[in-house]
């Protein structure tokens, strides 16, 4: 099971790879997003409001999601670390 962190301008990012999935989730000030993906990496990103819970929405690109997961936070896209196991998800 991969499982890498990351952390930049008050956000806390973690990837994991599940049995079913890759997850991005993030954490600032209390407030959490989640980008999934299918573990074959070729499904479209769900983005969560948290890593298990429910799909706010889909998105074929990464930036796309890092949009949404961003206004969820409360933050910019911009201030998102990425961990580098995460940098190919999206279609």
């Amino acid at each position: 099971m991969t499982d890498e962190t990351a952390a930049a301008n008050d956000v806390t990012a973690r990837y994991t790879e599940t049995d079913t999935e890759r997850v991005l989730a993030f954490e600032s000030e209390g407030q959490t997003a989640a980008i999934a993906q299918n573990r074959e990496g070729y499904a479209m990103l769900k983005v969560r409001p948290t890593a298990d819970g429910d799909e706010l929405e889909r998105y074929y690109g990464f930036d796309m999601a890092l949009d949404h997961a961003a206004e969820l936070l409360g933050t910019s896209p911009h201030d998102l670390p990425v961990p580098e196991s995460a940098g190919d998800m999206g279609m």
